[in-house]
């Protein structure tokens, strides 16, 4: 053995040809630890050290190759000065051009993903070999930082500054077969070759049929575009993917930037440059949001991965009530593998249901996500019916009927006498208390809620609802087939509104006090989609539905009247009244008109000031940052109180929660975080400024404790 450690080792295979592995020991996957690097600056020292070494091929232990750096452990650098973290930085970078200095040719085999600084080691590489399965890239973009161990050094001159441009800004993974067309990797093979052909290209270079040095000295120099090609290749990247990534995401941009500023130097003065672009960027408000956005999503992961102990096979699901609910959350399980029941009453729900599912599976064979083949099988999964003759055998059945509780009582009471003894029943239920409904069972230890955020097919949450009386096994079960679904699980303890629409509403209250005190709702609008929002309130009611909000509304102000029941009539209630719906029936808010593509477009409508009139009782001057203060302070404070109340058990829940389900700003990193950015002290006093507009801008005792404090909800 040349080296060995606990990362990382070295050792001779045949002809002066070694092997250095990675394989990290107790971890699943092989990342870039302190560890990991220390290491393999000892390993790349110990070959440099033995003279009868002729070539080195570099692989992994795992069923990965490298998946990138270990992010608990850089994000604590982050806080390093900034000339320390140029300076760790380049020390690291140091390491890797050690490597592919070596005076002998290296190959890499990547078996299986390698992202990040995994990727950036084979590119340190003289030739890198993948296996068919094997995807790679850099998405470092997506934490609000690039890559940092030369990737934009070394990716523009192994693939072109074009293609190298959207791999780092896009942050995409790419597949095996689309890296060796671009020229990423040498060569693709079957997954039991992978060895063979990695050993068979580095004898190639020590033969000199393959000339290594030559292929390695593009890496060394200044990338081969004159002014005018770098001007035209970098200003116009710069523009479209600006307006790709908007005002809030500024690290595609910045890769950009740092990628043309190296442009015209050699490795060594290219990666000072990228070094001091990443310090920049890992100092940013949007780099520690989206970084903490990782992190929570990992925890999400771990605590669901846990339910899968007690959890119970879903083999055969089913769906009541059909239509574009039902449909959606039919093509969900369907697509994802999973067989279902879709039953309805009526035989319109059912055709509904059914073409909905189609067009939704008709869409991914369109994009060449799916071959018109797997959409028959998927097709073929949902079964439709009109009875309940099949229910004794399925493990799941999802009620998505009307959110009446009435009706939802009968429903349940119905199924519950069709199923298994130990079939799980879960609502999907956006509003009603699960323990409520669960007063119609006979067995509510297996009924929990599972609620669906539309459309089913884009929306990544499902919030699993424990009721009084769920039990450990019904809530896992639910979990594991929401994963199964490829949705993100959340639990939440019971409440009205449960931990999404309870946060909310809170906001949609603070929109309500505006437009009453007279400020334009086109002008909240354009303000909180400026902030970070996918749309502002006014929109994502019309989209939401004007009965829909002003139904779960009235069921707010009944579970939390202290805060949340209106004085007086608001917008939402004129608008109801007035049978202003929204899109469903093309005036809410907005008017509606269809366009090029069949979709619903927003424009202003003359008819609505003088709907809104009679309740605006005030005319108040807000600045722009008085609006947003208004809709944002009321938000997190529920979220606060969710917090307290045990409705969820951690801030990177409460936080994921709202980033999934209502599309809260990413980069913002969630209301907990948000708060946090602000400091918990200065928020509290915030809200105190805005006492006037009601309680629902009143902190709880325990946040001006923790403010008292000095605490935070992360680190």
């Amino acid at each position: 053995m040349i080296y060995e450690g606990k990362a990382i080792t070295v050792k001779a295979l045949e002809s002066g040809i070694v092997e250095l592995n990675f394989d990290l020991k107790g971890e699943s996957v092989n990342k870039f630890n302190r560890l990991t690097l220390n290491e393999l600056r000892a390993a790349v020292d110990a070959i440099k050290a033995d003279g009868s070494i002729k070539g080195v091929i570099v692989t992994s232990g795992k069923d990965v190759f490298i998946v990138g750096a270990d992010i608990t452990e850089f994000v604590d650098n982050f806080k390093l000065p900034d000339e320390e973290l140029v300076a760790a930085n380049l020390e690291a970078n140091k390491i890797f051009n050690d490597f592919e200095d070596l005076p002998v040719p290296t190959v890499v085999a990547i078996n299986g993903i390698a992202l990040g600084g995994g990727l950036e080691m084979c590119l340190a590489a003289d030739y890198r070999v993948a296996s068919e399965s094997a995807r790679i890239g850099l998405p470092e973009v997506k934490l609000g930082i690039y890559p940092g161990f030369g990737g934009t050094v070394r990716l523009p001159r192994v693939i072109g500054a074009d293609n190298a441009v959207e791999w780092i800004a896009s942050g995409k993974e790419n597949k095996a077969e689309d890296a060796l067309k671009v020229g990423a990797v040498d060569a693709v093979v079957a997954p039991a070759k992978l060895q063979e052909a990695a050993l068979d290209l580095v004898k190639r270079a020590i033969a000199g049929e393959l000339d290594y040095k030559a292929k390695r000295q593009p890496k060394l120099e200044k990338l081969k575009l004159n002014a005018i090609e770098q001007m035209m290749c970098f200003e116009t990247a710069k523009g479209f993917v600006a307006g790709q990534a908007g005002p809030n995401y500024p690290a595609p941009v910045e890769a950009i930037k740092t990628i043309q500023k190296a442009a015209s130097q050699g490795r060594d003065k290219a990666l000072e440059i990228e070094a001091a672009g990443f310090v920049k960027l890992a100092k940013t408000s949007v780099a520690e949001s989206l970084i903490g956005l990782f992190l929570n999503d990992q925890e999400l992961k771990k605590k669901a991965k846990k339910h899968d102990e007690i959890a119970r096979d879903v083999k055969l699901a089913a769906v009541l009530g059909a239509g574009i609910m039902g449909g959606g959350i039919a093509y969900q399980s369907a697509s994802k593998g999973t067989p279902i029941l879709m039953k309805d009453i009526r035989e319109e729900g059912i055709q509904m249901g059914l073409n909905e599912a189609s067009k939704l599976l008709g869409k991914r064979v369109e994009k060449g996500r799916m071959t018109p083949a797997k959409m028959a099988e998927a097709l073929n999964a949902i079964r439709p019916t009109m009875s309940y003759g099949d229910f004794g055998n399925v493990d799941i059945v999802v009620e998505a009927v009307v959110e009446n509780p009435k009706v939802k009582h009968a429903v349940l009471a119905e199924v519950e006498g069709h199923v298994r003894e130990d079939a799980i029943i879960a609502s999907n239920t956006s509003t009603i208390s699960i323990t409520y409904l669960a007063q119609a069972l006979k067995r509510p230890e297996n009924f929990v809620g599972m609620h669906f955020f539309n459309p089913v097919h884009m929306m990544p949450l499902v919030e699993v609802i424990r009721g009084e009386k769920s039990s450990d096994v019904a809530v896992a079960t639910t979990v594991a087939y929401a994963k199964k679904m490829g949705k993100n699980p959340i639990v939440v303890n019971d409440c009205p509104g449960f931990l999404v629409n309870r946060v909310l509403f809170p906001y949609f209250g603070g929109f309500a006090k505006l437009v009453s005190l007279g400020v334009d709702f086109t002008r909240i609008d354009k303000l909180m989609e400026k902030f970070g929002w996918p749309m502002g309130p006014a929109y994502l009611m019309d989209v939401v539905g004007i009965d829909t909000a002003h139904h779960a509304r009235d069921v707010m102000a009944e579970g939390f009247p202290e805060r949340m029941k209106e004085e007086r009539k608001t917008a939402v209630d004129v608008l109801y009244e007035a049978n202003r719906l929204g899109q469903k029936n093309g005036k809410g808010f907005y008017a509606y008109e269809t366009d090029k593509r069949g979709k619903p477009k927003k424009v202003a409508d003359a008819d609505i000031a003088a709907i809104l009139a009679p309740i605006v009782y005030e005319q108040r001057e807000f600045s722009d940052e008085d609006i947003i203060n208004a809709l944002m302070i009321p938000l997190c404070l529920e979220t606060v109180r969710c917090l307290e109340d045990g409705i969820v058990d951690s801030p990177s829940e409460a936080d994921m929660g709202l980033i999934y389900g209502i599309g809260f700003p990413p980069f913002r990193g969630g209301a907990l975080r948000y708060i946090d950015s602000i400091g918990v002290a200065e928020f509290v006093a915030l809200a105190d400024k805005y006492a006037d507009l009601g309680p629902l801008y009143t902190p709880t005792a325990k946040l001006r404790e923790m403010a008292a404090n000095g605490q935070k909800f992360f680190g």
